[in-house]
């Protein structure tokens, strides 16, 4: 285990929306450069940067054309090391994204392969025997290139999936084993993909759909397997490099597939929905909610479940938001948003702070989808630095602009949050120096339950030395302690005896 990563804050950066260095009206690798300082005088020091590479962008880069190219759009190679560099001088480690289960259409790869003459990569994507043959239950594109076969797809039409077999054959004309040697082929040019990167300089990745390799593998156990071969690989050869995955299953994930860390992902009515986003007939019922209408029960029975078996083998992460979510700004108030930052950065685990997210940045609801962004689009517009021209992102005159920028005139930006009492940006901030200088508050203690009564709305949890208690409602709340050395609040308290005192909607943190 990377030993970095017990005291990492990461900052998910989405390059074409973050800062724009040579006015083209696109964020790029030199924009990022610029902005390492700010990065860690928030407090994270680790980076994720979404993909970078070389893309036709039907779907923002998740479709790379060249695994190992950098996008021009974004700069060149030597910017890359540069990044490396300069984050690396500054105590900032960088993960980039892994697109392990799909390519581009317009891959050399998938070029070759789509040819009726037989070549080195006819085997490393899955086409049926012939142009006839569709079974209903896959999602296949038919009849469009000049090898007899229709190829299976893992999301967008032009997203081919790579070939690493199936757990169940069900199909022997055309599907091959997992354990077949022409699939194992595959799972090299992945190694090799991260193997060149790494030796770059990159310090891991974040795995795009890393549950998604080998098809018909219900329980996940082939594709498992191969992670946990690319966990050895990376063990032997690059120690300090480290790994999550998009897949919230963490027992499957951490402990079967060798990840160091899994997201806990916003799929409607688990965990992660049930605490912050859960819709019912549009009014938010989620814990952190301004109605407080939550119940943490789902949330509880998976992570007590999940926490006590991983914990020694790696890390459940928190995420503020990410790309493909609407921002938090949809569901909660600026209150309620602190109260989830409170929560984020005092569970055990490694938090992940999307960007924007720090300063209340808003999902924009009246944008066409770019780019393949569809609903996510409004969470991946410009990062809002100042009162400059385009909220300082870019030089470009507005029509270049990668996406709009928030255009109402309370828009929130860096400038108008830092050094701003009661600011999300200063709460966040306090929070993750609490959490660097506290042990207990990473994971040098083991998550206790305290309070979670349903319909209380009342939550507190032990971290070794400190307790941590939540009131999400407008109420007064008491809970009884015998700690009183307050080391954070969110409002106003006060102590009756045994008891500790919370007007609504507050958090304390007690030593």
């Amino acid at each position: 285990m990377p030993k970095w990563l017990d005291n990492a804050v990461f900052y998910e950066i989405y390059p074409q929306s973050f800062c724009d260095s040579n006015g083209d009206g696109i964020g790029d690798i030199q924009g990022i450069i610029s902005k390492l300082s700010y990065i860690k005088d928030l407090g994270c020091n680790a980076l994720w940067i979404n993909p970078i590479y070389d893309s036709p962008f039907m779907d923002a880069g998740y479709d790379v054309r060249n695994h190992k190219k950098v996008a021009e759009r974004y700069g060149t190679l030597d910017d890359v090391k540069e990044l490396l560099s300069t984050a690396h001088d500054m105590g900032i480690k960088v993960l980039f994204d892994l697109v392990p289960g799909h390519t581009s259409d317009t891959n050399e790869w998938f070029l070759q392969a789509k040819k009726a003459e037989k070549n080195e990569f006819s085997d490393t994507y899955i086409f049926t025997k012939s142009v006839w043959d569709a079974p209903p239950q896959y999602r296949l594109m038919c009849g469009i290139c000049e090898r007899d076969g229709n190829y299976l797809i893992n999301y967008f039409s032009s997203q081919p999936a790579l070939n690493y077999g199936f757990y169940d054959v069900t199909h022997p004309a055309w599907q091959m084993s997992c354990d077949d040697e022409r699939c194992q082929k595959t799972v090299e040019l992945i190694k090799d993909i991260m193997r060149y990167w790494m030796d770059l300089g990159v310090d891991g990745f974040r795995v795009d759909m890393a549950d998604s390799l080998v098809k018909n593998d219900d329980d996940k156990i082939a594709t498992s397997k191969i992670w946990a071969g690319i966990r050895e690989m990376m063990d032997k050869d690059y120690p300090q490099c480290a790994l999550v995955s998009e897949w919230c299953n963490p027992q499957r994930s951490i402990n079967d597939g060798g990840f160091h860390m899994d997201f806990y992902l916003d799929h409607y009515g688990n965990g992660y929905s049930t605490l912050f986003r859960y819709l019912v007939d549009d009014e938010n019922k989620s814990f952190f909610s301004d109605a407080a209408q939550g119940d943490l029960s789902v949330f509880l029975d998976e992570y007590m479940t999940n926490y006590p078996v991983t914990k020694d083998n790696g890390y459940i992460c928190f995420m503020t938001n990410n790309h493909d979510m609407p921002r938090a700004t949809f569901y909660m108030s600026n209150e309620m948003i602190k109260l989830s930052h409170t929560f984020m950065m005092t569970m055990p685990g490694v938090p992940f702070v999307y960007y924007g997210d720090e300063i209340g940045m808003r999902y924009q609801t009246d944008l066409v989808s770019k780019e393949g962004g569809f609903s996510r689009t409004g969470s991946r517009t410009p990062m809002q630095w100042d009162s400059s021209k385009n909220l300082g992102f870019s030089s470009a005159d507005e029509d270049k602009l990668y996406l709009p920028v928030d255009k109402s005139k309370d828009a929130p930006t860096v400038e108008n949050n830092v050094g701003k009492d009661g600011s999300i940006y200063e709460n966040l901030k306090t929070l993750i120096a609490l959490r660097h200088d506290n042990d207990d508050l990473r994971n040098g203690s083991e998550f206790k339950l305290l309070s979670a009564e349903k319909g209380d709305n009342l939550f507190a949890y032990n971290r070794g030395e400190f307790t941590v208690v939540f009131n999400v409602t407008k109420d007064e709340k008491k809970f009884k302690t015998d700690r009183n050395d307050v080391v954070f609040s969110l409002g106003e308290y006060e102590f009756d005896g045994e008891y500790i005192v919370l007007k609504g909607r507050n958090a304390v943190i007690l030593k």
